[in-house]
């Protein structure tokens, strides 16, 4: 069986789809390792629970942690420095695609895998120099990196050079994936490259046994409840439009939202809600993965309010909608084409509307709210697609296959 490495830039418990593929490439009898960052105690500990039983480790290539201050600040330092010469001569170097880009090809290099899996823009970066020597490289597009921003913020990060790194893992890597059918053609005709293969970023079935039947969120019982969730709450994620759609709602409901709430966070979105709303809207705190699911099961409706402007948006499938579908949840989501291709197969799973409407935001919430009967059939659709498509274990052997070592 195969050596493989998996490169990330992050840390592991905030990498679902890297924690999946390594478990199914060590259940199949290969030796994985998956390489990441530290950068915050609490998360460290997260992700040391997750490694508890696991055939696959975890090792954090660089500690950003608080207490490595000295080191903290060179990493910084070297990112700025890249960051002006791109920016006042147009020079191109791996420190404007992430902290630690060198540290990962030297591990990389070191470990001298079978196959080296990258995910993160500076593995775009990695993979590159690791195909210049010979090595055997895969790809994941979680993202198109390059078409990720809005024009404004292109202005500053070096999407020429993205662009080439992505061009050449595209060509090369037999070992290639990407998120929806969508935007593994739109990654094919941009780079005239064959066609990844399509990995959705669903959840294994067992997953559904762990909910742990709690109400840990909700305030009161009697009236239903909507969920939403991301890393980290704030603007750019569809929220404008849930705080808009507000006043044009007239069922009682609560409305809870998880992620991350930096200080910068919260004084954009406190004036956003409606004085009405303010005893309805409730904020959590991310929870470990373990919980995540339980957090979301314990809701009615989970909402999916991805924007269509940013192409790589656009055309990807987040992981909220499937874990939505898997907790048993009516869905409402926006018709970003990546949504719209599972809202094709598995129409009954909830409601499909424009972007930025948040007219249509409140009448799908009404629609399905003020009928009993239709909230409890898409739930049970959600449940149904998850059981018999829309999970890990259904996509397993299009993963394996792809590793030729």
């Amino acid at each position: 069986m195969a050596k493989i490495l998996i490169l990330i830039g992050a840390h592991l418990c905030t990498a679902p789809r890297p924690q999946k593929e390594a478990e199914a490439l060590a259940n199949a009898g290969h030796d994985v390792t998956v390489g990441g960052f530290w950068f915050d105690p609490e998360l460290v500990e997260r992700d040391r629970l997750l490694m508890v039983n696991k055939k696959w480790r975890f090792v954090p290539i660089i500690d950003f942690q608080p207490s490595q201050k000295f080191h903290n600040l060179l990493i910084r330092l070297q990112g700025r420095l890249a960051r002006e010469k791109f920016q006042r001569f147009g020079r191109f170097s791996p420190e404007l695609l992430g902290y630690g880009a060198k540290a990962m090809l030297k591990v990389a290099l070191k470990t001298r895998a079978d196959l080296t899996i990258v995910h993160s823009e500076a593995g775009l970066w990695v993979g590159n120099q690791l195909l210049d020597r010979g090595f055997n490289v895969g790809v994941d597009f979680e993202d198109w990196f390059s078409e990720d921003l809005l024009p404004e913020a292109c202005l500053s990060r070096p999407i020429t050079q993205l662009k080439l790194l992505e061009s050449r893992l595209a060509k090369e890597c037999t070992y290639c994936l990407t998120t929806s059918q969508a935007l593994a053609e739109a990654i094919a005709k941009a780079y005239k490259a064959p066609k990844p293969t399509v990995i959705y970023n669903v959840f294994p079935n067992l997953e559904r046994s762990q909910i742990d039947q709690q109400k840990r969120d909700r305030q009161n019982l009697n009236i239903p409840s909507v969920h939403w969730f991301s890393q980290t709450i704030g603007p750019g994620r569809g929220l404008e439009t849930l705080f808009q759609a507000l006043p044009h709602i007239t069922i009682p409901l609560e409305i809870h939202l998880r992620g991350h709430y930096p200080e910068s966070s919260r004084q954009w979105l406190e004036p956003l809600i409606p004085q009405a709303w303010h005893n309805q809207l409730f904020i959590h705190p991310t929870v470990a993965n373990t919980e995540l699911l339980s957090r979301i099961a314990e809701h009615d409706i989970g909402l999916a309010l991805e924007c269509t402007d940013i192409d790589s948006r656009n055309l990807t499938i987040t992981n909220k909608l499937f874990q939505y579908l898997q907790a048993g949840l009516a869905v409402i989501a926006t018709n970003t084409i990546g949504q719209q291709e599972i809202f094709r197969e598995f129409p009954h799973i909830g409601q499909l509307i424009p972007s930025n409407s948040p007219q249509a935001l409140a009448q799908g919430l009404e629609t399905l709210l003020t009928s009993p009967e239709k909230l409890a059939k898409a739930k049970a659709a959600a449940l149904q697609a998850t059981q018999e498509k829309l999970n890990f274990d259904y996509q397993v052997e299009r993963l394996l296959k792809l590793v030729k070592c």
